[in-house]
């Protein structure tokens, strides 16, 4: 497996880590300290930085045990961080639970994974090739 080299300008303690050998994404913490009362949600600062090669992207993604244990979620998730965007990640947390849920200084709130980007050339055209689903969407399939 190939390591990718990513840039990060935060603290020691900010660093995204992988928890497993095998993990695909690395937990990024919480900066501040937040409550996000039932249905609302916030926008928390993880303290972190990033340079990424061209040709990758970077998704924020939701931490499965937030989910199942408090309904905590990322709002946009995935969310998209651009090769070139130099700001400081910052991570749409939702509470979809029945309590407050507290966000501490260096708690696990999400985790990023790296995938490469394909761009794509648009064409405007009149017609489209037929298939099988045609416009069928929502369901359609079964």
């Amino acid at each position: 497996m190939e390591t990718l080299r990513i840039a990060c300008v935060c603290a020691e303690e900010m660093l995204p880590r992988y928890e497993s050998e095998l993990a695909s994404g690395a937990d990024l913490k919480s900066a501040v300290s937040a409550v996000i009362e039932p249905g609302e949600y916030a926008l928390i600062p993880t303290g972190i930085k990033i340079q990424m090669p061209s040709g990758i992207e970077a998704q924020v993604r939701p931490r499965s045990g937030l989910a199942l244990k408090f309904g905590v979620s990322v709002l946009n998730a995935p969310g998209t961080i651009d090769a070139d965007y130099r700001g400081e990640i910052k991570v749409i947390l939702i509470n979809h639970g029945k309590t407050p849920f507290a966000v501490s200084p260096g708690d696990r709130i999400a985790q990023i994974v790296f995938a490469p980007v394909t761009r794509a050339a648009f064409m405007r055209t009149h017609t489209l090739e037929d298939s099988s689903r045609a416009d069928g969407g929502f369901g359609s399939t079964g």
